[in-house]
């Protein structure tokens, strides 16, 4: 009988591939949203120092200038855009994230559907191989019988 073969070998081969290609993308999608996240982080830590100097200047009895008050409206309002943006910045990242995520897991199930059919083939080929082999046995079996009985 001839060596088993599964015709679908190369698209299984291709698959394979998919699988690893669509987990580096998923690996460097979740990269970039951990930047995305330290990056709010920080300018999360600039406001908090922000605040904790203005409280510092504007202490019990401390005054303050109108320019020095009017600097540190500019900086809090600079950090509250830039913290929005970085909150935007990570959702987009992370609905980028799930999207890859969805597409691994759709070539994860398509690989094992295959998978799973090359099993099935090679079980069919076995049982067809026992068969051909326990037909070649009854064979021999028979002529040996016959002989003896001749």
């Amino acid at each position: 009988m001839k060596k088993f073969r599964f015709k679908l070998e190369t698209l299984l081969k291709v698959t394979r591939m998919n699988k690893e290609q669509a987990q580096v993308a998923l690996a460097l999608a979740t990269r970039e949203v951990e930047e995305a996240r330290e990056q709010l982080n920080l300018y999360l830590q600039e406001m908090a120092q922000g605040h904790k100097d203005y409280a510092e200047l504007t202490g019990e009895g401390k005054t303050i200038s109108l320019g020095r008050l009017m600097t540190f409206n500019s900086f809090f309002n600079w950090k509250r855009e830039q913290i929005e943006s970085q909150q935007r910045v990570i959702m987009e990242k992370q609905a980028v994230r799930q999207k890859k995520m969805q597409e691994l897991v759709a070539v994860m199930n398509k690989l094992k559907s295959i998978e799973q059919l090359k099993e099935k083939r090679l079980q069919q080929y076995m049982a067809e191989a026992l068969q051909e082999e326990q037909k070649q046995l009854d064979e021999i079996g028979g002529q040996l019988y016959f002989r003896n009985q001749g």
